[in-house]
């Protein structure tokens, strides 16, 4: 895994050789169950070059459960995809096969968008 910059509070400078870094730390979010998930699934070609993604929003927990999610999504159809900024995204047209899926998962899912 890549390194993550923690960000460090109230350091200017110092000549001091025993002095901590203060840093902020960042709480983990638990997952909820998949009942209790409210899931968008949408179709996006913004910003794609006219390429549609299945994009899928509103995953509350860790991000190991959700790039779990994204990897039974993208196997389950069978193309590519990414998981990034807490958002899910498939490679293709697959909003209703992404519906049907993530419904008999157990999870609470809306259509977004026409």
């Amino acid at each position: 895994m890549a390194k993550q910059k923690k960000e460090k509070i109230n350091v200017v400078y110092s000549t001091n050789p025993d002095f901590n870094f203060q840093f902020i730390e960042e709480e983990e979010i638990e997952t909820l169950p998949n009942a209790q998930q409210l899931l968008y699934v949408s179709i996006d070609r913004k910003q794609r070059g006219g390429k549609e993604v299945t994009l899928v929003e509103g995953f509350v927990g860790k991000e190991d459960d959700l790039k779990e999610l994204g990897k039974l999504l993208k196997s389950k159809c069978g193309v590519g995809g990414t998981v990034k900024d807490n958002e899910i995204l498939i490679q293709g047209n697959f909003r209703d096969k992404v519906f049907d899926l993530m419904t008999k998962e157990g999870y609470k899912v809306k259509k977004k968008g026409g």
